[in-house]
């Protein structure tokens, strides 16, 4: 089974749901923690990996930043280093941890999962080229100037994760037709919790639904957020494009009982995150590369959920069960 990040998961609330495992494999990256010093002792390129989340729940993200890398032909323990920094969902650390990796002379900055990651590391440093992955649009944020031409340091690859979000709550409100109240679940840490809150609310004023939404931003806001809409009888729950919350799958799922994963492919985007670090590796000024566009979509239905919690899937809702 593979884990689905949880900037493209949607819930339904139910007390009798089990806990789904999510299988998740680091793929060596804490081993490569000492050769960012091997790197500088035989002149090869050392990397900065910097994420807002936990470093265990994100092996396949890692693995897909290491592949994009690999196609421009660097390859992490031959010929490029990588310095992991992960700020365990407490986003006030990542200035910290940015002025750290400028410090071990990195050639190149990934400021992965999501918009406090990418401020920071822009915040960090004007010289030292950045690569970021954020799920909104970086021109409304002020991370870059422009799509085309973002200037100066930084370019990256931006999904479709705050897009998508009034999208997954139609697909709650269809298998849930007579629950008229609906939740949304974000991090107020994050500066594009506003954004996604105010476009799924949009969604459900239209429908003619309530939306109750929730702020969380450690473990025990999140017992707490899930303890208080069970106890309000929301009909299910929609999850914001997050770092902390891509990071706490399993918890999230022990309290709501993960159903679908709908959302634009990260594991494409860390991929194309790689990818953009190699050519800026390689020479290329990274405000010449236009920011861009992942629009892989991905569709996933727990079929164990949906039978526990006695849904009926309409036919044009048959994607690939998860395992």
């Amino acid at each position: 089974m593979t884990t689905r990040p949880l900037s493209a998961l949607t819930m339904l609330l139910s007390r009798h749901t089990k806990r789904r495992q999510f299988i998740t494999l680091l793929g060596g990256a804490a081993a490569a923690w000492p050769l960012a010093a091997w790197g500088q002792q035989i002149g090869i390129p050392i990397v900065g990996y910097l994420d807002a989340g936990f470093r265990e729940p994100n092996g396949e993200l890692v693995s897909a930043f290491r592949s994009g890398l690999a196609e421009t032909g660097y390859v992490e323990g031959q010929n490029v280093a990588i310095e992991y920094r992960w700020a365990d969902g407490q986003y006030g650390r990542l200035p910290e941890l940015a002025a750290d990796l400028i410090t071990r002379k990195v050639a190149v900055i990934a400021a992965t999962n999501g918009v406090p990651t990418a401020l920071a590391a822009k915040a960090a440093t004007a010289t030292i080229p950045i690569v970021f992955f954020v799920g909104v649009d970086p021109v409304a944020f002020k991370i870059v100037e422009s799509l085309n031409r973002p200037g100066g340091n930084i370019t990256g690859v931006t999904g479709l994760g705050t897009e998508l979000g009034s999208k997954r709550l139609e697909i709650l409100h269809e298998l849930r037709p007579a629950a008229t109240l609906f939740a949304m679940l974000v991090n107020p840490s994050n500066a594009a919790a506003v954004t996604q809150s105010r476009d799924v609310q949009m969604a459900a004023s239209a429908l003619g639904l309530r939306l109750e939404v929730q702020h969380a931003s450690t473990d025990r806001d999140l017992e707490a957020a899930f303890a208080a809409l069970a106890q309000m009888g929301a009909g299910g729950v929609v999850i914001g494009a997050d770092g902390f919350m891509n990071s706490r799958t399993d918890q999230i799922a022990a309290s709501a009982g993960g159903l679908i994963s709908y959302g634009g492919s990260i594991t494409e985007s860390y991929r194309l995150v790689g990818g953009y670090a190699g050519r800026v590796l390689k020479g290329e000024k990274p405000g010449d590369l236009p920011v861009q566009r992942s629009t892989k979509v991905e569709f996933f239905l727990n079929l164990k959920t949906a039978k526990t919690l006695g849904l009926e899937i309409p036919r044009h809702c048959s994607p690939a069960p998860t395992r």
